[in-house]
């Protein structure tokens, strides 16, 4: 069976939800939150969904996250934020390694943000800032969830073009929210 149908799905689910409530209510960062609490707890529960194809879903929220916001005009930073914390509300119970799912989900947030031509930058800080708020519900080291969001973001942004990874470096260099961010880069070999 062809899985994209169903991929198209989740992310036309997500982008169309979002943007209705977003309509209604005005409030971006709550209309993310639920959204993507609820899609994330509803497929990763009613499949089992681990994994890649966990990963998958979670990418496939954030793009629709992204999509809806931008066709609002949402600001993607609190777009980004809204992201992590729902990702890590609706993944809380599935098992999943926090600190793997924070940086999938900033790697799918900038790839999406750059899909839509938006301020790279103002969704990595907003990641950040979303991963900080949201370690502090799950339980996890503010510090490590920052690293973690960071790492990742500048790890997509890297893929993306030296001019995205120079602009999302220079948004997460410093503190975000009183915390000092540290960020990793697997994605350069060690000399």
């Amino acid at each position: 069976m062809n899985r994209k149908p169903q991929r198209e799905g989740v992310f036309e689910s997500v982008k169309n939800g979002l943007v209705a409530t977003i309509e209604a209510t005005g409030d971006v960062v709550n209309a993310v939150v639920d959204t993507t609490t609820n899609t994330l707890a509803t497929t990763i529960r009613g499949t089992g969904k681990t994994g890649a194809a966990g990963v998958q879903a979670i990418s496939d929220v954030a793009r629709g996250v992204i999509h809806g916001a931008t066709e609002v005009g949402g600001d993607l930073g609190v777009a980004a934020r809204g992201t992590v914390i729902g990702v890590l509300r609706g993944t809380r119970d599935a098992g999943a390694q926090t600190m793997d799912t924070i940086g999938q989900t900033s790697s799918s947030v900038i790839k999406s943000t750059a899909e839509v031509g938006g301020d790279l930058g103002t969704a990595a800080k907003g990641l950040v800032e979303g991963a900080i708020d949201g370690a502090k519900e799950v339980g996890v080291s503010a510090e490590k969830a920052a690293s973690a969001a960071a790492t990742g973001a500048l790890d997509a942004a890297g893929k993306v073009g030296s001019s995205a990874a120079t602009k999302v470096r220079n948004a997460l260099t410093g503190t975000i929210s009183g915390v000092k961010v540290v960020i990793r880069e697997p994605f350069k070999p060690e000399k």
